[in-house]
């Protein structure tokens, strides 16, 4: 059982950054895909950026060249840098550890966290 705790969530006009933190409590933690997800009111959770064991990336594509995902495994953290938001980010984070074993694969949550955008 892995769990996350995010924090870095809150309120930021349009333009602004806003930094997300996701601590893994896992020894494994370098076994794992990290990513991040957003769901907004209304519409269906969906993903933002993955990083995977190593420094593979991906992005959706609303937010490539604006939003930056890493990791430190020794402090078992990911984070997602956000910059230039638009009022359209906003929705709630979620955290995702992502176990790949064979054609398996295991997903762990954190709670989330609210990001808001003003205009």
């Amino acid at each position: 059982q892995v769990q996350l705790v995010e924090s870095g969530g809150g309120l930021v006009q349009a333009g602004g950054s806003l930094r997300l933190s996701c601590a893994a409590s896992t020894s494994f933690f370098l076994t794992y895909a990290m990513g991040w997800y957003r769901q907004a009111p209304g519409k269906q959770r969906e993903l933002v950026a993955q990083i995977r064991t190593g420094t593979i990336t991906n992005y959706a594509d609303s937010v490539k060249g604006r939003f930056t995902i890493s990791r430190n495994n020794t402090k078992n953290t990911v984070y997602l840098q956000m910059n230039s938001l638009k009022p359209e980010d906003t929705a709630v984070y979620y955290c995702n550890a992502r176990l790949y074993t064979g054609d398996l694969r295991k997903d762990y949550w954190g709670q989330g966290t609210q990001v808001t955008v003003s205009s």
